[in-house]
């Protein structure tokens, strides 16, 4: 009979025990929340990704520091913190789009980015993280963050630059205007306040946006610092910097700031100018005469271009260059190869034919790398952020400024000056598309 009872009594004495761990579990987890530290907040959500409030903080800081730096009175906290979280929910949005469009920047390219930041700072790429330390920066978020700069400037190269086309119309019309007015040949150093408006802006929205810029123009116009009205104001990339846009030739301006810088004498303030991304104000600060150039160096050179993908990491694809190379240096055809294995769209039909090439032309390490060679050499294996090159040089000549490099500067300040443009209106249409909501 007892030890029936016995038995009874062990499943409540099983159930009772179970309740007394749940308590006591549920006591120290509800212990363990009110003791509890906040690891971090969301700043903002932006589409399925998040600005957190550690990002938006460490940011403040460095603008803060910047501004002091150049000697900017800071706008209120909170207008600053609004201008620094707008811009990291840009970068967000831009970095998402990489992402799905699998724009990838190697370990080589970051690794190439770091020895030139050195290398301007007097330092090896050894002694680089001992010195950011001295000016308390983190080495590997360095790193991350200049990762992250290569990638929003590729697929800026890929989703704007790429498809600004220039017409000979256009190059013709540009020579005759810069013929007739000498100032198109003059740099300006000039700074840009923008209030943008969506697209799908309602009027009342408009109403507004006019009235703010016209509030703005008032007070700039009034004496009150440029700067510090667009860090406070303006929806401009370059908002955090005071608006400047520093020096631009004549012809490298915006297409629709031409006509308005022309009219402005240095510290004038130009009225709000619509466009299609909002109400621009315009100072300029400066102007200088811009000096010709008669003769320049150029170089002949062809190229085979192959890229990293998910199957052919950097060492799988240098290999496959050096063998290349080795190939061409045992006789074989460097157009014919370049025509089948080079994954440059623009040259490889040409046998990867270049042609003549002036300085500037080329991204900074393939300039370094067509420098070394003599006539009919051939480099070896380099890195650029298109991915890696074999490049030989076929010749060198002094060139006279004929109408021909005449028009390839046209061609490149009528594309800088639409650049600008461009990318603003890029950047209005993903904000506008996306998802987001502030937290703080």
């Amino acid at each position: 009979m007892q030890r029936m009872l016995t038995s009874a009594l062990m499943p409540l004495a099983v159930a009772v025990a179970a309740l007394t761990v749940q308590q006591v579990a549920h006591a120290q987890t509800r212990e363990l929340a009110t003791r509890g530290e906040l690891l971090d907040r969301v700043a903002a959500i932006v589409n399925d990704g998040v600005v957190l409030n550690s990002e938006l903080e460490t940011q403040v800081d460095v603008v803060s520091q910047r501004l002091r730096q150049q000697k900017l009175e800071l706008p209120p906290q909170n207008v600053l913190r609004q201008q620094v979280l707008e811009r990291l929910v840009l970068q967000e949005i831009q970095v998402q789009r990489a992402n799905r469009a699998g724009v990838k920047v190697s370990d080589e390219t970051v690794n190439a980015a770091l020895q030139d930041v050195a290398k301007r700072n007097g330092l090896t790429l050894s002694q680089l993280p001992e010195a950011l330390a001295k000016q308390g920066e983190d080495y590997t978020s360095y790193r991350d963050d200049l990762r992250k700069e290569i990638t929003l400037s590729l697929l800026r190269q890929r989703d704007v630059l790429q498809h600004i086309s220039v017409t000979p119309r256009e190059i013709d019309q540009f020579l005759e205007k810069q013929a007739k007015t000498p100032s198109e040949r003059n740099e300006y150093n000039v700074s840009h306040i923008l209030i943008a408006v969506a697209q799908e802006a309602s009027p009342a929205q408009l109403d507004q946006a006019a009235k703010r810029a016209a509030e703005v123009y008032q007070r700039a116009k009034g004496g009150e610092d440029f700067a510090k009205l667009a860090v406070a104001y303006s929806n401009s990339q370059t908002a955090l910097e005071g608006g400047a846009l520093g020096w631009r030739k004549g012809g490298e301006l915006p297409t629709f700031l031409n006509d308005v810088i022309a009219r402005l004498k240095p510290g004038e303030v130009s009225e709000p100018l619509r466009t299609p991304t909002g109400y621009h104000i315009i100072r300029l600060n400066e102007v200088r005469g811009a000096s010709e150039k008669a003769v320049e160096d150029q170089v002949h050179v062809r190229h085979i271009l192959m890229k990293t993908t998910e199957l052919a990491d950097d060492a799988t694809v240098r290999q496959k260059l050096t063998a290349l190379r080795e190939r061409i240096l045992k006789g074989e055809d460097f157009a014919g190869l370049a025509q089948t294995t080079s994954e440059d769209p623009g040259s490889a039909a040409e046998g990867g034919d270049l042609g003549w090439v002036g300085p500037g032309t080329f991204a900074p390490e393939f300039e370094q790398a067509i420098a070394a060679l003599k006539d009919n050499e051939l480099s070896e294996p380099f890195h650029t952020q298109f991915g890696w090159h074999i490049v030989q040089v076929l010749g060198h000549r002094r060139f006279d400024n004929t109408d021909e490099l005449k028009r390839r500067q046209a061609a490149e300040a009528i594309r800088a000056g639409k650049a600008d443009e461009e990318t603003e209106l890029w950047l209005r249409r993903m904000r506008d598309d996306a998802f987001v909501e502030f937290k703080s």
